[in-house]
């Protein structure tokens, strides 16, 4: 597959120059590349939902990326209202691309972008490094390959959900995905599937037996169709909050500065499709469900294996170097009381928000958000999941 890193593979009669810079570009998108299989590791006992998205990235399928980089906010939010026995499930998200004719043959033309992680800044850079090109669609082979990489584990209460998307036959490949089928089984996985495309002819392409056999839902969507976005009277005050929000994070240690430009820069992708997308992404920066711990005090304080008495000076921003422990304590207590009102405030004029929406909007029909969020509530329900 083909990404903002991608080179071509340079043919044996070219240059010696060529080749080696070629070679050159080769070792430094591998090493990219390697720095997105980014892995959250669980402390919390609560349940989880766990979803690997599989997205094909031939030439066909701009229309779909282009839909899950506008759609992901929206997903990210009503995902947070679910609740399992009283508790708040945690979300990960991981994410393959597969039929990509740029991407290593031998492997099935699929690469792993991103292993299961609740850091949704870097799902959101993941997202936009794609690009299509090819290609061959391996169906069996990339939900193989998912399951056996990433790591579902087996807590009874978690809910476990494959999205696979594209528009070739299911069939294609050396791996049967009858046999993928058994295995999405065996880990207790559900593979819903989403043909782009017409819906008869994605039954004739074994889609909906695709869906049938891990008793996941079949969907069908046009890939192609712009995402629906209604602007609001409360857009701007939300925008203006989400300026303030960004003020309370208290970027610390080696990965700091980094996630705090990451933070900026996903900021700048969403409004790069519209104000209504960017609304989106902060009124997810305002639920349970953005967490950065790794690198922001406030989050990191609430963990239960944090300590300030580990924290050392040199990890410290600028603002806090030379401080007392209870100085640092005293400003990251103010920085979370900004942060809950701050959210607090998103929250209210979200629900206004909503409101404004549902009586404007004649077509909800939001293709692949609508087609994921049916599939993931109906499937919930078994689990006794519910949503607030």
């Amino acid at each position: 597959m083909k990404t903002i890193f991608k080179t071509f593979i340079v043919l044996l009669s070219f240059t010696t120059t060529i080749a080696c810079n070629a070679n050159s570009k080769k070792k430094e998108q591998n090493l990219v590349l390697t720095e997105t299989k980014i892995e959250t590791k669980s402390k919390s006992k609560k349940p989880e939902i766990k979803v690997a998205l599989l997205l094909d990235t031939s030439n066909s399928m701009d229309g779909l990326i282009d839909q899950a980089k506008a759609q992901l906010w929206e997903i990210v939010n009503e995902l947070s209202y679910a609740k399992c026995k009283a508790q708040n499930p945690n979300l990960k998200i991981a994410l393959y691309e597969y039929g990509n004719d740029n991407l290593n043959a031998e492997e099935g033309y699929l690469r792993q972008v991103l292993a299961f992680s609740d850091d949704l800044d870097e799902i959101s850079k993941s997202l936009f490094s794609l690009t299509t090109n090819g290609g061959n669609e391996y169906c069996g082979k990339v939900i193989q390959t998912a399951l056996n990489q990433l790591n579902w584990d087996d807590k009874n209460d978690d809910l476990k959900f494959i999205f696979i998307a594209g528009n070739e036959p299911y069939t294609q490949g050396k791996v049967n995905y009858k046999d993928a089928s058994k295995l999405a089984h065996q880990k207790d996985v559900t593979v819903n599937t989403i043909y782009c495309g017409d819906y008869d002819q994605g039954v004739s392409n074994y889609w909906k037996d695709g869906a049938d056999l891990t008793h996941g839902n079949y969907m069908a969507i046009n890939h192609n169709k712009a995402t629906v976005h209604v602007a609001s009277p409360y857009d701007d005050k939300i925008l203006e909050l989400n300026e303030k929000l960004n003020n309370t994070y208290v970027a610390y240690g080696k990965k700091g500065k980094a996630k705090m430009e990451l933070q900026s820069e996903q900021d700048s992708n969403a409004m790069g499709y519209n104000k209504a997308n960017a609304v989106s992404r902060t009124v997810s920066k305002s639920t349970r469900l953005y967490k950065n711990s790794s690198w922001d005090l406030v989050d990191a304080e609430q963990e239960e294996d944090f300590s300030y008495d580990n924290l050392k000076e040199s990890q410290l921003p600028e603002e806090l170097k030379g401080k007392s422990k209870t100085e640092i304590k005293s400003y990251v207590e103010k920085k979370r009381k900004e942060r809950e009102t701050l959210q607090k405030s998103i929250s209210y004029l979200n629900e206004k928000r909503k409101g404004y929406i549902a009586k404007q909007s004649k077509d909800s029909d939001n293709a692949l958000e609508n087609a994921m969020l049916k599939a993931i509530k109906s499937q919930a329900n078994k689990k006794n999941y519910k949503w607030e």
